[in-house]
Order: C-alpha cells, then sequence, then structure tokens
C-alpha cells in the first residue's frame, strides 16, 4: 500500500513565500512548482510519486544556488523562488529522508 506524507510547517512557509516572491517580481518556478507549492503551503498529503518528483526536482536544480542573486530579498532569482515553491531547504532535505524511506520498503 502506499504511504502519504505531511508536508512540514517550515516547508509551507518556505511554499508560501515561494508563491509571494512569484507574484511580486512575475518569475519563478513553473505552473507544476505552482501547483506543488499550493499542495505544501496547505500541507496537504504528499504521495510517494509526489517525493519522488520532488527529490528529482532538487537533484537537478541544487545548482541553481551558484546564482549571484540567490535569496536575495530585494531581488531574488527566479531560480530562488522556484526552490521555494517546492519547499526550499527544508523540502529537499525532507524529500530526501522520505525517499530513502519509500525506497527501503521496494
Amino acid at each position: 500500500m502506499a504511504q502519504t506524507f505531511k508536508p512540514t510547517q517550515k516547508m509551507a512557509d518556505n511554499a508560501r513565500r515561494g508563491l509571494e516572491l512569484r507574484a511580486e517580481f512575475g518569475r519563478g518556478g513553473t505552473e507544476v512548482g505552482v501547483a506543488r507549492a499550493r499542495q505544501l503551503a496547505e500541507r496537504r498529503d504528499v504521495s510517494e510519486a509526489d517525493v519522488k518528483s520532488m527529490y528529482s526536482y532538487f537533484a537537478r536544480h541544487t545548482v541553481d544556488k551558484r546564482a549571484d542573486n540567490w535569496g536575495n530579498p530585494i531581488h531574488p532569482s527566479a531560480g530562488y523562488i522556484a526552490w521555494l515553491l517546492w519547499g526550499g531547504d527544508e523540502g529537499q532535505a525532507w524529500a530526501t529522508a522520505k525517499r530513502a524511506r519509500i525506497n527501503e520498503g521496494e
């Protein structure tokens, strides 16, 4: 039976912040990222497939942290905004841990 997982409050806060920054600056993330942010912000259960998707997102986009304006509150990079949509650093750590747990059960 497939498991579901509850996002943390910090992940929800990061996702909400990402949505706010995206609205303010008009950049960052895709519609998939926006949908994920809404899921996380509302702390709706995350499926195993969603965990794997999150893990893959973070694996592909860790390189974005090299941007000069990463985390700049006045002019944040699009990558930073997108990162927050997926739960931020806490989302990355969470997805990594949950994926390991899923893989142990396979």
